[in-house]
């Protein structure tokens, strides 16, 4: 879900692992942002970046009561290296000193509300504790992902040795600012067959291109079209917040889609790409030519095979009406999951406080074997199994029956029955690229899309990016790989757009993603895949553990839970071009992940 370029050297790494404190992660439902008064705001400074008199310049029609102003510390009370998140009596600020400067912007990360206080700051950026996104302390720019705003940045100045803010309260409140966006400059009726930029696709790679694009000043016109009914929302939800409304996990709303000029098509589906004629065709015979195309289709759920596929109640999670679904069938009845995905996983853990009973079929000896290992894995099936979870592992589904075509039972190939009222079947999922096979754009033997370290695949003017693409990971010597993770389809979709501009842009980044159930959270940074060991420092039995994942006696990967914000300190080294070598994990002692830390 920091850019690694050239092959790095070892370095030697030191100091004692300490335990923080745990922070508890509120469960935000994602937003609409909303644009900043200070959008437009000079960049952060010394001593005194954006003055008053500049403020007021920019925006005129700002009153003075708009605006409040306190002295937050003594100028000696910070550090260069440290954070603290100060109080300005209408909101709090993030006050950052680095490099003898003082810097001040929000104190919540715009994705799900992290305290940045508690992330990383490092080189001129914060790194987000939770999710990994990074933010420019001076500008208060999202340099990398998820999430789509940014922070507002607030003026700083020193007086007799008294650090003093002025911010605006709106800013303090909303904590969040859009980037400036452009707008489509020609007159263009919506049922013309043609767009500068198509986007196939309303998932985080398609969204943030479009964003993206917009945020360049790229104004001509941009399609994006779907089979979803709904806006862009937060996926990634749906497994965790059974409950929530396509509304509630909406990313961006119809207004700001709008005002800027970008076109959704929704309950559009793709059946045909021509590159030769530069056409799209949709499945109701419409037809768009584009000059760009970005295909951003995400994966389908894999499909399971068993008797009894007439039987009703059996979901294969994809929208907020299938999860409201398995939500209200699940209530005081028996569900059953079929798979140990992080789909299915969460899914379960989600309904153990509905249902009367909750189990799960594995194939393996132990879930999240491939993706954690077998130890930590083991210690996870411990929590499930503590909060009324009954696993059926080294299984496999036969039957599913029924009574007046709902589900009643799910028969095991070992012979077992269970009783179910509702089925939830996440084993995976596969790229959602069969539109594409006569289409002249290249495709692996498993339906992925190569493209190159500019997002682009083998047709001139084609694009492609998030989970259906193999592409090159910097920090493993460019080996084209698929992470199919919600961080990493953002940087997919801003990487495209800027190619699009002609602004190529490497991938720089480090691959950064979640999973939560029972209230705790597992961190998970670097690109894991094929690890031969894998080193624990911590508490398995407590879940407070951290996992690092070694190959060839190197350290490829780190997971975490109740460790925060090691996973982002982890990221912050990968990202600088360091190894980090198994002989320097192995002992506990870590001084490469310690700073002077924040208050």
């Amino acid at each position: 879900m920091g850019g690694c370029l050239s092959k790095p050297k070892p370095v030697e790494v030191k100091v004692e692992l300490t335990l923080l404190d745990k922070e508890k992660e509120v469960d935000l439902m994602s937003p609409n942002g909303k644009a900043s008064p200070f959008s437009e705001c000079r960049l952060n400074g010394s001593l005194g970046h954006c003055s008053d008199e500049d403020t007021m310049t920019l925006r005129p029609h700002r009153k003075h009561r708009d605006y409040i102003e306190a002295s937050v510390c003594h100028v000696k009370d910070l550090e260069n290296g440290q954070m603290r998140e100060v109080d300005l009596g209408a909101g709090r600020a993030l006050l950052i000193k680095e490099h003898g400067e003082f810097f001040a912007v929000g104190h919540k990360c715009p994705h799900y509300g992290a305290p940045l206080v508690k992330g990383v700051l490092s080189k001129g950026h914060v790194r987000c504790p939770w999710h990994g996104a990074c933010f420019n302390i001076t500008t208060g720019d999202i340099e990398d992902f998820p999430g789509l705003d940014s922070l507002p940045t607030f003026q700083v100045r020193v007086e007799k040795e008294k650090v003093i803010i002025r911010a605006n309260k709106q800013a303090l409140q909303t904590q969040r600012r859009s980037k400036a966006m452009s707008k489509c400059s020609a007159v263009i009726n919506s049922s013309t067959g043609f767009s500068h930029i198509l986007i196939i696709g309303s998932g985080p790679a398609g969204l943030v291109c479009a964003e993206t694009l917009r945020q360049e000043g790229f104004t001509d016109r941009i399609v994006m079209c779907t089979m979803d009914k709904h806006l862009p929302y937060d996926r990634p939800k749906l497994s965790k917040c059974l409950e929530s409304t396509a509304e509630q996990l909406q990313l961006r709303s119809s207004d700001f889609f709008q005002t800027y000029d970008i076109e959704i098509l929704l309950e559009k589906e793709v059946v045909s790409v021509d590159v030769k004629t530069r056409t799209v065709t949709f499945r109701d015979g419409f037809k768009i030519e584009y000059r760009k195309l970005f295909i951003a289709t995400g994966s389908r759920p894999k499909a399971l095979s068993y008797k009894g596929k007439d039987v009703g109640n059996v979901f294969h999670p994809r929208t907020p009406e299938d999860a409201n679904s398995i939500a209200t069938l699940a209530s005081s009845k028996n569900a059953v999951i079929v798979g140990t995905s992080f789909i299915g996983m969460e899914v379960a853990a989600a309904l153990t406080d509905k249902a009367h009973s909750v189990s799960v079929i594995g194939i393996e000896a132990v879930p999240f074997r491939k993706a954690f290992g077998e130890k930590v894995g083991k210690a996870l099936m411990k929590l499930f199994e503590s909060n009324r979870v009954k696993f059926y592992m080294l299984n496999e589904v036969w039957e599913m029956r029924g009574h007046n075509g709902q589900l009643k039972e799910v028969v095991l190939k070992s012979g077992k029955v269970l009783r179910a009222d509702v089925c939830v079947i996440g084993i995976g999922s596969s790229p959602a690229t069969a539109f594409l096979k006569q289409s002249g754009v290249h495709m692996d033997s498993k339906g992925f899309i190569p493209v190159n370290k500019t997002m682009q695949t083998n047709i001139d003017g084609v694009f492609a990016g998030g989970d259906v693409v193999t592409f090159p990971l910097a920090l493993r010597s460019n080996k084209k790989v698929n992470i199919p993770h919600w961080q990493m389809a953002h940087v997919h979709g801003r990487v495209a757009a800027l190619s699009m501009m002609g602004k190529a842009s490497d991938i720089k980044t480090v691959p950064y993603f979640w999973t939560a159930m029972f209230g705790k959270s597992i961190r998970y940074a670097g690109y894991g895949d094929g690890f031969d060991d894998v080193v624990i420092q911590g508490d398995l039995d407590e879940l407070k553990f951290v996992a690092f994942y070694t190959k060839s006696e190197e350290v490829v990967a780190v997971a975490s839970m109740n460790y925060d914000p090691i996973v982002s300190r982890v990221a912050e080294v990968l990202g600088s071009g360091k190894t980090i070598r198994k002989r320097d994990v192995e002992t506990g002692d870590m001084s490469w992940l310690i700073d002077k830390g924040s208050q």
